[in-house]
């Protein structure tokens, strides 16, 4: 018997394509693993060893700031080398297929392969034609699971907790990817969701979700949070007009100081249109945790890595869709963690 007979089975490649690829206990690890991060960030030497000899790739088909930057420099603070590739400029413009560019790619053995696609269901076509671990990084008005950790992430920091929270998502929620996917993660913590926003932006049947719906921004009152959702133009067809004019959306919908009480936050997965689905004087205020949520968005980022990369096996087989499955015990601080020293 050939001695590579003996051996057991390596784990399958996990993956983090969708929330519904969570339970809450995923989700407290991973809060709790960035929890631990930014412990070590406050450091001043901020970069740790973690990651030494793997590789990250950044597979950007979309525009991103926020996302592209902090998966990127995510990657540099655990010290993996990284590469980041956006579709302009690249064989895409010659007609290369998500197939074959996933191919090419996994000829280079990378470790980890981070996607964001217009198309929804890309990251599972990549992580079927890779050996790579495969992280969501936004696809079409599916899902974006890293923003939705990074925003229970941002809450818990400045509530204190998540469950039991209320939660209005105001807004564009019919293109969102972003509210999809919170939707689902606040159920998974104990929080209460409403989804608020005139009925054309507000899908049908959403309510499966596990949230309410509301048409009257007057709903908003209750809530811890009150979370703003830009107008998806980007994602609605030439001539599309699902509000009369924005200056009406903003007049209905549109969060200004008289919308907000004393004890709510504000947040907004960015980029803001200020002065349509946000006034300025919201968007830079105390209750405003914009900012926070783009540092979240770093520690988060790390901790998926960390827990895609570092963590134990999962307990149950996680191809494409089947998640962050690991064993149920959060990492050691990871301030003192052997492989940081």
């Amino acid at each position: 018997m050939a001695m590579s007979e003996l051996r057991p089975p390596a784990p399958p490649r996990r993956h983090l394509l969708s929330i519904r690829d969570l339970d809450r206990a995923d989700v407290e690890r991973i809060l709790d693993t960035a929890g631990s991060l930014t412990a070590a960030l406050d450091r001043e030497v901020k970069k740790l060893p973690t990651l030494r000899g793997r590789t990250v790739v950044n597979l950007f088909y979309e525009s991103s700031t926020r996302t592209l930057a902090s998966f990127e420099l995510a990657a540099k603070r655990l010290s993996a080398d990284t590469m980041s590739l956006r579709s302009a400029g690249s064989s895409v413009d010659k007609g290369e297929s998500l197939k074959d560019t996933a191919l090419t790619l996994a000829a280079y053995d990378p470790d980890v392969i981070v996607v964001r696609h217009p198309s929804i269901g890309a990251p599972h076509l990549v992580a079927r034609y890779s050996g790579a671990h495969v992280v969501n990084a936004g696809d079409g008005k599916h899902q974006h699971p890293t923003q939705a950790l990074l925003d229970l992430h941002t809450m818990r920091e400045a509530l204190g907790r998540l469950e039991g929270l209320q939660v209005a998502i105001v807004g564009d929620v019919l293109h969102s990817r972003v509210a999809r996917s919170l939707v689902q993660a606040l159920g998974l913590v104990g929080a209460q969701a409403l989804l608020v926003g005139p009925p054309t932006l507000v899908p049908r049947g959403i309510e499966a979700l596990g949230c309410a719906v509301s048409t009257d921004i007057r709903a908003i009152g209750d809530a811890d949070v009150v979370y703003v959702l830009r107008m998806q133009a980007e994602r609605m067809a030439p001539g599309e007009a699902f509000v009369p004019s924005l200056r009406e959306y903003t007049a209905l919908y549109g969060i200004g100081p008289e919308r907000i009480r004393p004890g709510q936050v504000v947040m907004h997965p960015g980029p803001m249109n200020r002065g349509i689905e946000i006034d300025p004087r919201v968007a830079d205020s105390a209750a405003a945790l914009v900012t926070d949520q783009v540092r979240a968005g770093l520690v988060v980022r790390m901790a998926v890595l960390y827990d895609l990369l570092v963590a134990q096996p999962p307990v149950r087989g996680s191809g494409p869709g089947e998640g962050v499955r690991a064993n149920r015990e959060v990492p050691p601080a990871l301030t003192t963690a052997p492989e940081m020293v």
